[in-house]
């Protein structure tokens, strides 16, 4: 376990940042002392988490991740603001909702553009600030579906599956050469934000009625609030924990799929608000 460290006079990027855990996160942030370079493609969103934030230390980007051009300027930008760059979260992510059969191309490039190569380009182009920094942070947000399959999810799996991989192999190779770099990977659980909510819903399993998704009942059954998701990232960013659970749901399905690892599916029908085989 790495050393506790502060956040008090951090620079610190996050995306996503208009709603939901990029906006709880940049409060809660910004209450501990950190500066903030934040960023989100709805305008109007990044302007009431500016806004909620008052006089604390911060800078705003309207900016879509699948940019990689622009995810670079920004961070260019923050460095340029700030003069140093300490840390990135990236955060931004959506969900299409779908069988792979039934699911277009058009929209599970849009879902793994969005949830995967935003986050490589943050990383790529946060990461040489990041060595200059005496304690720095990459924190990459997976999900629980980052750690099991979930039928209509194929895109949104892929996505963060990939997250979770990326942010492994990070964590091995910075241990060995840059160990100052706090690479955290997050899985939330049941979390109340938009993702479920706006979700694109394309279709459903054989039988299954559109409006009862599973995605959506997932959501729906969420008992961890943004503000409370937060509060577990930022707490991990401060103890060096590599590898943060969100939520109760989120630590009985990693249980679960770990015992389980051939037939977890079945097992967490009621975890996931499903009924029982």
């Amino acid at each position: 376990m790495a050393a506790q460290a502060s956040l008090e006079g951090r620079v610190i990027a996050v995306t996503g940042a208009g709603s939901g855990i990029g906006r709880a996160l940049a409060k809660l942030l910004a209450s501990k002392g950190a500066k903030l370079a934040l960023a989100d493609k709805d305008a109007k969103g990044l302007a009431e988490t500016a806004a909620m934030l008052g006089n604390y230390p911060q800078s705003t980007t309207v900016l879509d991740v699948r940019d990689e051009a622009a995810v670079k300027a920004w961070i260019d930008a923050a460095v340029a603001d700030y003069g140093k760059l300490d840390g990135i979260i990236n955060n931004a992510g959506l969900s299409v909702m779908a069988p792979f059969a039934d699911c277009p191309k058009d929209d599970f490039d849009l879902v793994m553009n969005v949830n995967f190569d935003g986050v490589v380009s943050g990383c790529r182009h946060a990461l040489p600030h990041l060595k200059k920094s005496d304690t720095a942070w990459i924190v990459n947000i997976s999900s629980v579906f980052g750690l099991m399959g979930f039928p209509t999810q194929s895109a949104y799996n892929a996505s963060k599956f990939a997250v979770r991989g990326l942010t492994e192999a990070l964590h091995i190779e910075l241990g060995m050469t840059d160990p100052h770099i706090r690479v955290i990977r997050v899985h939330p659980g049941g979390i109340k934000t938009n993702v479920a909510r706006n979700a694109k819903r394309i279709a459903g399993m054989p039988g299954q009625v559109m409006g009862d998704d599973p995605g959506a009942d997932f959501e729906a059954a969420a008992r961890t609030t943004p503000e409370q998701a937060a509060l577990t990232i930022v707490t991990g960013m401060e103890k060096g924990t590599h590898r943060v659970l969100i939520g109760a749901d989120a630590k009985v399905i990693d249980w679960i799929v770990r015992i389980f690892p051939v037939n977890y599916f079945k097992r967490l029908s009621g975890v996931l608000g499903g009924k029982k085989d």
